[in-house]
């Protein structure tokens, strides 16, 4: 199960503050469209996951192109308030969609999507989880971080059922590991 712990949390604040920092921002954040008020997303995108997460109180958001396709439009990771984006990945749209890898497994009572990718060696993981064979039932949505070197990841989950639209994305995204 993910199970957060206090250091690599601070670990990951303490970068994603210090990218924001390093970093203007996007015209995304400063987009004319405002974004949705539980999405980072803006309202001409296409939104394939956002949530609330339990802790910090931040947003969730992958945002897309409402022309995503292998070959055009862009896929975006983007962590913070509405107006406040903490952190933007890619910031560049171009070719986004090789920077993501994409992971769905099924079967009876066993469902899980996660979509990855990596910023200078931290690994993240925005995944939608679902064990019905566990008594009870387990459903977990959320993004994970591992730090560069280390075993254990953190995990903010989210607050709520996350809004989500996985169509299309094993067509879009290369295929992950399982």
């Amino acid at each position: 199960m993910r199970t957060p712990t206090l250091l690599p949390v601070l670990a990951v604040i303490v970068t994603s503050i210090a990218m924001s920092a390093n970093n203007p921002p996007s015209s995304a954040s400063s987009a004319k469209s405002a974004p949705q008020s539980t999405s980072l997303c803006a309202k001409d995108e296409r939104v394939i996951f956002s949530c609330p997460v339990r802790r910090p109180a931040k947003i969730v958001s992958l945002c897309a192109s409402k022309d995503l396709t292998s070959a055009r439009g862009y896929l975006q990771y983007r962590f913070g308030l509405p107006g406040k984006i903490e952190l933007e990945y890619p910031k560049d749209r171009q070719g986004t969609q090789a920077k993501f890898q994409y992971t769905h497994y099924f079967r009876a009572q066993f469902d899980t999507t996660s979509i990855n990718f990596t910023i200078d060696g931290y690994e993240y993981s925005v995944f939608d989880d679902y064990n019905g064979e566990e008594k009870p039932k387990l459903s977990t949505q959320g993004v994970s971080v591992t730090a560069p070197g280390k075993p254990k990841e953190v995990s903010f989950v989210c607050r709520t059922k996350p809004n989500a639209d996985y169509n299309d994305l094993q067509a879009v995204l290369p295929s992950g590991q399982n």
